[in-house]
């Protein structure tokens, strides 16, 4: 299923794509949890349920995909963990090593931003680069995960843009702040059930497109580390809950070691786009007052 999150009379709801319609859950299945983390902590049930609903959907509940306005897939995760130099060409064009151990960081919610919504250049640094990656949302609690076991936990997938600041990522050791400029972050545009992809998002394209040129080009089966070694890895060490958040890490082609250096501005658009998950595309706008 192709799960996303609308505006509706003011508030966002859930919804299903079916190709070029969206079925509204709002309607069609008004006793489910009105959030995709709701669903999520309701588990296999909640999504058996959403099954029948759009099988059975009346047709006030059906909307034209193409009218909606999308919401972050999942606006409240409690945690957003982060994998950076996870591909070998992106760590070289750094000058960076590949790490024995990810380079693991975190991004604040509010540094999400909703599919075809602006992508916000800070006023304070015009170092505002792209970073095609994949986003895995976790479905279930879960702490000291096997590696044969670790996919289990992941409910689905999304595309993300890992909007960063190069001049704040590098002013310290940590890259916190470089990482979590308010909307900065692309996120969706829809959550795609992990049953409609290849086991851990193995094998797929993954690209970068600004302005119509492909920045980056590349396929997650070069992630250095994959999907269940990095869930086996992150659940050492902390409780994963529905709703969780991790992106994969970015392959090379950023825009920073580019000579000279090409970065998000104004006016600009951000193609994300990764085989059979999807297309996630932001303009990019100055902050108010650049």
């Amino acid at each position: 299923m192709r799960i996303l999150t609308f505006a509706k009379n003011g508030q966002d709801v859930v919804g299903v794509r079916q190709e070029d319609k969206v079925i509204d859950l709002s309607i069609a299945a008004p006793q489910l949890p009105a959030t995709l983390r709701g669903l999520l902590e309701e588990g296999d049930a909640a999504f058996d349920a959403i099954k029948r609903a759009v099988d059975a959907a009346p047709a006030k509940s059906v909307v034209d995909a193409s009218t909606i306005t999308h919401g972050i897939p999942l606006p409240d995760p409690s945690k957003i963990f982060c994998l950076g130099l996870n591909y070998a060409d992106h760590a070289k064009e750094g000058g960076n090593d590949a790490p024995e151990y990810p380079a693991i960081f975190m991004r604040g919610p509010s540094s999400l931003v909703a599919h075809n919504q602006p992508i916000i250049r800070p006023l304070i640094s015009d170092t505002l680069d792209y970073e095609a990656e994949l986003m895995a949302v976790i479905g279930k609690r879960c702490r000291h995960v096997s590696k044969a076991d670790a996919l289990s936990v992941v409910a689905g997938y999304s595309c993300f843009n890992d909007g960063s600041v190069r001049e704040y990522q590098r002013k310290a050791s940590q890259w916190t702040m470089g990482k979590n400029f308010d909307a900065t972050g692309g996120f969706g545009p829809e959550f795609v059930t992990a049953d409609e992809l290849p086991p851990g998002c193995v094998g797929l394209s993954i690209r970068s497109i600004l302005n119509g040129t492909v920045m980056q080009d590349d396929n997650t089966s070069n992630m250095l580390c994959d999907m269940a070694t990095t869930i086996e890895l992150l659940t050492e060490c902390v409780t994963l809950e529905p709703g969780d958040l991790v992106a994969m890490g970015t392959p090379a082609g950023v825009g920073y070691p580019r000579t000279p250096p090409v970065f998000m501005r104004d006016g600009a658009i951000c193609e994300i786009e990764i085989e059979g998950v999807g297309t996630l595309s932001n303009p990019v706008k100055d902050a108010a007052g650049a």
